[in-house]
Parts: structure tokens; sequence; C-alpha cells
């Protein structure tokens, strides 16, 4: 995996839009509650990914795994030959439009995971999609994380495609939220009678749904500032402070409050095990 590893650490320094992330540490990082809103796929390049309160799936340098867009799951990076190191994919429901394997049923109840090896075959493609989407359209990213997609149910992982469910008013919430923050940081005054216009619904629907769906508003609002802080703290070297601002936070020390009591590390924390000695 040599050559991902460093086609992955070029794209990184660039700086530029990419449909990948890529999180590395120089030291462990133990995160609480961290959101997983749309299918993600990681591939651990380097050290140890531990998942689950109580250790109940590890993955090693050379394996991946893929995460239902339904839970927020503990995390733990735990860096090995001196460091973590992990290719991240989110997927959009679009690119699973289409994709039926032969004699497959989702199990109900089933996992909410597949893991599994970076096979020679997908080692390629995975070299493929990062060297490829740094030059190509973003118009064009779709078709190569369905080609991903295709690839592991042809090695066997079918599984993956039971790991949907676009049909959440809560995820809904979240993708506009987000569409929002790509404009200006993050306001609280998106407010629910926003959102009853957008989704077309009334408010009493709109509160009854999310309650089904043992959420609120302000859970949502909370859920994608903060997993939008959490990303720019492990991808780019920018200020806590202008991070908060980002987010939306006014103060530093609130930015810091809520993330503290979301992940069980303040930024300064986790910043840290990012830096060498």
């Amino acid at each position: 995996m040599h050559r991902l590893i460093q086609l992955t650490k070029q794209a990184t320094a660039e700086n530029a839009t990419l449909p990948f992330a890529v999180y590395s540490s120089y030291k462990q990082q133990n995160l609480l509650n961290v959101p997983v809103v749309k299918p993600l796929f990681i591939a651990i390049l380097s050290g140890d990914k531990e998942l689950g309160a109580h250790h109940a799936i590890t993955c090693h340098a050379g394996d991946f795994i893929f995460l239902s867009d339904s839970p927020t799951i503990d995390m733990r990076n735990i860096p090995k030959d001196k460091e973590y190191l992990a290719l991240l994919i989110e997927f959009e429901y679009q690119d699973f439009s289409g994709l039926k394997i032969n004699h497959f049923e989702p199990v109900t109840g089933g996992s909410n995971y597949c893991v599994g090896e970076i096979t020679a075959t997908l080692n390629t493609c995975l070299q493929q999609f990062v060297e490829w989407t740094r030059y190509a359209p973003e118009a064009l990213w779709p078709l190569r994380r369905k080609e991903i997609i295709q690839l592991l149910c042809h090695m066997g992982h079918e599984a993956v495609l039971s790991q949907v469910s676009n049909n959440k008013i809560s995820q809904k919430i979240h993708q506009l939220i987000s569409q929002q923050q790509t404009i200006m940081p993050i306001e609280e005054e998106l407010t629910l009678a926003y959102f009853c216009d957008q989704l077309a619904v009334s408010e009493s629907t709109l509160r009854r749904k999310l309650k089904a769906e043992a959420t609120s508003l302000q859970e949502i609002k909370d859920q994608v500032k903060l997993g939008l802080g959490l990303h720019l703290l492990q991808t780019t070297q920018h200020a806590i402070r202008y991070i908060s601002e980002q987010c939306g936070y006014q103060s530093q020390s609130r930015f810091t409050e809520r993330f503290k009591a979301r992940f069980g590390i303040t930024p300064s924390e986790l910043r840290k095990t990012k830096m060498t000695d």
C-alpha cells in the first residue's frame, strides 16, 4: 500500500476540494459518539482502528470497514510504526442507485457495518480513485464511487448494499443544514418552520417523525456543527478559534465545552495527537 499512502498524502497536501479525506495521528485518539451520517468507507493504511464501546471491532493496516449511515460510534485510532493513517470516502445515496446483486437480500436486523481486507485489486481501485479525482471534474466523481461499491460487491461484500437508509427525516434535515453551511457558518436561525417549508411537512408531522427517530432539531444542528469541527481538526491546520467560528460558535470556549461533552476530548487535546514531539 506504499503507493496508495504516497498518493493520499500528496493529494491532501494540495488543499484542494476532494471526494475523500485522510485522517492521521501520531498519538492515540479516543473519540466518543462520532456521527456517521452517510455510508462511510474507511481504509486503514497504517496503525489500528477500534470501534464500539467495548472494542467490538478491530481493523488493522490493510483492512477496511464500511459503516452504515445510521449510527454514532466510539472510535479509537491507534498509531503503529509511528503513525495512524486512514483514507475515508463518504458515499451519497445516489451512488447506490440501480445497483442490484442477484439473489442478495439484506438481512433484517443485520450488522450495520462490513469489514474486509484491502486486496490487491481494491488497492489498485483506491489508488485510481485518489489519483483520478484530483484532476477529474466533480460531476464525474460519483462514477468512481459507484465503481468502488461494485467492486466490493464483486469481492463478496454485497452487505454494503444494505448499509443505506435514506428515508429518515433526520438525515434530510442534516443534509439541508450541511448545504447551508457551505455558504456560511452554521447559524441557529434555521428554525423548525424553515425545515417544514423545505420538506413540505407540517410542524406536528416533523416533530412526530423526529421523536420516532429519537432525535430533535437541536440535536441534529449540534451533530452537524460538531461533526464539521471534528473533520476540520482532523484534516486542516486551522486555528481552533477559526474552526469554532466556521461551526457557528460565537466563542471558542463554548465550542470547546460542547466538543468535549460530545467526543470526550477537547479540540486542543485532539490537535496534540496530530503533532510529533
